[in-house]
Parts: C-alpha cells; sequence; structure tokens
C-alpha cells in the first residue's frame, strides 16, 4: 500500500496512486467532478462500496467534503458512519489492480474486496 495524502479532516484517507488516477480519469471526462464514496447494503458481505464522479453542483450540505489539492470527495453522513478512516488506493498491477478499499471498520471482507461487513 502506498503512502496516504492527509487531509485536513481524516475522514476517508486517499493514497498518492489513486489520487493520481481519480484526477486523471476525471480530467478525460473533461468536466470538474468529485468522486462520490458511499456504502448500500448488498454484496456478499452484507454492504458493498460505492464509488462514481458527480458533478459538484450535486454537492449538499448533508455531505462531508475532503480536498485533496483541489479534488473533492464527497461522502454522505451515514455512508461515513462505516467509511471513516477508509483508505482508497489504487494499483495498476495486471493481477488484482484497480482501486482497493481499506477500511478500519469492517469485521469481514469479501475475496474481491468490494463488500465488507461490520
Amino acid at each position: 500500500m502506498t503512502q496516504a495524502i492527509q487531509p485536513q479532516q481524516r475522514g476517508i484517507l486517499l493514497s498518492e496512486s489513486a489520487l493520481h488516477q481519480v484526477k486523471s480519469l476525471r480530467d478525460k471526462q473533461g468536466t470538474d467532478f468529485c468522486l462520490r464514496v458511499g456504502v448500500r447494503q448488498g454484496g456478499c458481505s452484507g454492504m458493498s462500496y460505492m464509488m462514481d464522479f458527480e458533478d459538484t453542483s450535486k454537492i449538499t450540505p448533508q455531505d462531508e467534503v475532503f480536498d485533496y489539492d483541489g479534488f473533492k470527495i464527497v461522502s454522505d453522513r451515514k455512508s461515513l458512519l462505516y467509511l471513516y478512516g477508509l483508505m482508497l488506493d489504487y494499483s495498476d498491477a495486471m493481477i488484482g489492480g484497480g482501486f482497493q478499499f481499506t477500511n478500519p471498520n469492517a469485521n469481514q471482507t469479501c475475496g474481491c474486496g468490494k463488500s465488507f461487513g461490520v
């Protein structure tokens, strides 16, 4: 795992490689998107991670916003109860590459790493 970039508020941590990847993906879209991270019921361990780009105009007062050098990560407060301290990393390895979630609140995680249980 790579070193985390520390935001001013510590809620969702982002590695340098993950920040580089999301900025690159955003730049390809050509729009100033933020990254929304959340959870929903489902997945093989009970809850699954959600992650998608979203227009910054959709950020609400009920959202928590974490700024990484001008790139915003957004999470609703209910999801943040399950995600607080989450480390989002990225690997470009051919096997096992992609975004990886390390969640200190999870007491079980599925083999693919996309769902968890508390």
